[in-house]
């Protein structure tokens, strides 16, 4: 069986407004003044732990000072609930459909922990259509790092299997997992699509049925 492994966050959903939210949230409680959406869906992708960095930093203290543990702890405690802003892109639904249809098994590999991956999945009824979900927690190595996407590769029975993300992270793990690569263009890259490697783009959900079918009979 092909797979199609899936990145989240900027790929299947537009999560960035939660994720500011709640990002200054945890800043006012810490006695910080609030971030834009621009710069917290900037600091998207890398993890928790890199996204409180960032936080840190923006306010103008040490990305791994004293803070940091407790901000983190913070974040997570809000996040899994962080669902009510959070919407898939147009299509998803469908596409998703569409490729079980055409007996593709579907998979996830994100950065964002398990247990939030899992409720904004829930919340948004698209839970149903993954058999393999790993997340930034559930291995001690996350993406760029190529093991959580092999991870995912292994767990739905190995074989040929197309990474579809939306960012510089997502383009580094396919290649360091020697997987072929396809971009969503609409998500939180912040490289020109030309310097990111990638065997297909697309803007539309509706187009990523036809471009997994192109890859698998090539």
């Amino acid at each position: 069986m092909t797979a199609v492994i899936f990145d989240l966050d900027g790929t299947l959903i537009d999560s960035a407004p939660d994720i500011h939210a709640a990002s200054n949230q945890v800043l006012h409680d810490a006695g910080f003044a609030p971030l834009s959406l621009a710069q917290v869906r900037s600091f998207i992708g890398k993890g928790v732990p890199h996204l409180v960095a960032r936080l840190l930093e923006a306010s103008g203290e040490p990305p791994s000072g004293p803070q940091h543990a407790a901000m983190v702890a913070r974040f997570t405690a809000r996040y899994e609930s962080a669902v009510g802003l959070t919407r898939p892109y147009p299509g998803v639904a469908a596409a998703l459909e569409a490729l079980a249809a055409n007996g593709l098994g579907l998979g996830l590999c994100t950065n964002k922990p398990v247990a939030p991956a899992k409720a904004v999945l829930r919340h948004l009824g698209l839970d149903h259509h993954f058999k393999v979900l790993i997340g930034g927690d559930s291995l001690a190595q996350r993406k760029p790092d190529p093991a959580p996407l092999r991870a995912a590769l292994a767990a739905l029975g190995g074989g040929v299997a197309i990474y579809v993300g939306d960012s510089e992270v997502d383009a580094a793990t396919a290649a360091a997992a020697g997987l072929p690569f396809v971009l969503f263009t609409e998500g939180y890259r912040k490289t020109p699509v030309a310097d990111l490697p990638h065997v297909a783009a697309f803007a539309d959900f509706a187009a990523l049925p036809g471009i997994i079918a192109d890859l698998v009979t090539r």
